[in-house]
């Protein structure tokens, strides 16, 4: 199959490119990007006037639940809202039931996305056996299985020795650890950021600290042996400070944000609706000074990439009192509108930045395919559309859960359309012109 993207704006910073370009697909891969001519048996598709044509965007940080928790996600339909989310390819963790700790486990994930999954699913394995932070997991052989990282997300490693086997380990296996940072002992049983709002709401604080401290130890840790260690939803201006230390040094540090640690601040716990549980995350929502400091972080190059963090979790589950809820929203179809809305359209970041955080930077890190679109690159491609409107509507959405404060937000920029392998995932039909781009192919 061989198919033309013509005319579209062509945004790829692994070859410094941002121009008007034709995009010619072949066989599920990129042919080619430029001038291009349209011979016998291509099918040619006129880009929509004022879209963008990236590639495909990667999140590194998904929960889909599969297996265990399949009331809350499933694979499919988790890889259903990826796409609506414009991503071409995400990477879930491992805090499945039984945990993704064994090679039998990650292979029966990857069974199951293909039979079911609408995008490129990538395993994230456990750290330590059944995440308990107190045996090293199988590292070698969950890579074998499919691994692209390791990762105890949603618990810290509370052991520093540990920490440091595993750094080693996954160097010699050039895996990254990806870094769920938090100090056990000072979280306590916090459920919001330690500081005038808590007081105020009478919450149990996580204060900022609890995620530095352990940032700088693995960071430390990082330099000692020479291993590579992602840092998860990094939220205060004080690891940040740590990441950017640790790298002029030359440690192999890196860290993603989140659309909702850039965009809200602690201060929503009391404002439009006092206690809202869709507003309880970890790390939770910090202090301006703290969105202060990851934009600056996402404007100079400090912040590697951003990732969603997707926690769907059922209504039951999130109705009742805060103290009792559990952590996470949902944020597969809120990301690249919200990032187009708060980051590029005021101008915090350019759209090729935007391109390298969502695409180029999360397959460097994970050592996948993707993230270009040099010819002979998989055609994993996403199309958005930066001035066209968004509504967020839940009620929509393709997730099983609803657990998001964002319903109801108008945003400029909208995902257009994504294409896996050649193939189109999905078509935005409220875009402009994006029909041309469809219709999206049924899963198989």
């Amino acid at each position: 199959m061989k198919r033309l993207l013509r005319g579209g704006r062509v945004v790829d910073p692994t070859q410094g490119l941002d121009a008007v370009a034709d995009v010619l697909i072949e066989d599920g891969r990129i042919a080619g990007v430029g001038p291009m001519r349209a011979g016998a048996g291509v099918e040619v598709v006129e880009v929509p006037a004022g879209c963008v044509v990236c590639p495909g965007f990667i999140d590194m940080h998904v929960h889909l639940r599969e297996p265990g928790q399949e009331h809350k996600e499933t694979i499919a339909t988790g890889t259903a809202a990826a796409a609506a989310g414009g991503f071409t390819a995400v990477a879930c963790m491992p805090n499945t039931e039984p945990a993704n700790d064994c090679a039998s486990l990650t292979e029966a994930i990857l069974k199951a996305a293909a039979a079911t999954a609408h995008v490129r699913v990538y395993p994230i394995g456990a750290v330590t056996k059944g995440m308990k932070g107190e045996q090293l997991a199988e590292i070698a052989d969950l890579k074998a299985a499919g691994c692209v990282a390791v990762s105890d997300d949603g618990r810290p490693v509370p052991s520093a020795i540990i920490m440091r086997r595993a750094l080693e380990y996954t160097l010699m296996l050039g895996l990254p650890v990806i870094d769920h940072c938090e100090e056990p002992t000072l979280k306590g049983e916090g459920t919001a950021h330690e500081g005038y709002m808590a007081s105020v709401l009478g919450l149990r604080g996580i204060p900022a600290a609890a995620e530095s401290i352990m940032v700088e130890r693995d960071v430390a840790l990082a330099e000692m042996t020479g291993g590579r260690v992602h840092i998860a939803h990094l939220s205060t201006r004080q690891a940040l400070r740590s990441v950017r230390a640790g790298r002029e040094r030359g440690v192999r540090v890196t860290c993603e944000v989140t659309p909702h640690h850039f965009t809200l601040t602690d201060a929503r716990l009391a404002d439009p609706i006092p206690y809202d549980t869709n507003l309880k995350m970890n790390p939770p929502l910090r202090e301006a000074a703290d969105v202060d400091a990851l934009l600056d972080g996402l404007r100079d190059g400090t912040v590697d990439a951003i990732a969603t963090d997707h926690a769907p979790h059922q209504p039951d589950e999130k109705f009742v009192e805060f103290d009792r809820a559990p952590f996470g929203i949902i944020g597969l179809e809120t990301a690249v509108p919200l990032a187009l809305d708060r980051l590029v359209r005021p101008g915090v970041i350019a759209l090729p930045r935007l391109v390298e955080l969502m695409s180029s930077n999360p397959a460097r890190i994970l050592g996948v395919a993707g993230g270009t679109l040099k010819a002979g690159s998989p055609a994993d491609v996403t199309i958005i559309a930066p001035e066209a409107a968004f509504t967020v509507d839940l009620a929509r959405s393709r997730s099983k859960s609803r657990n998001s404060p964002f319903d109801g937000w108008r945003l400029a920029g909208a995902v257009a359309a994504t294409i896996v392998a050649g193939r189109t995932v999905y078509v935005n039909a409220e875009v402009d012109g994006a029909a041309v781009l469809g219709p999206a192919a049924a899963r198989a």
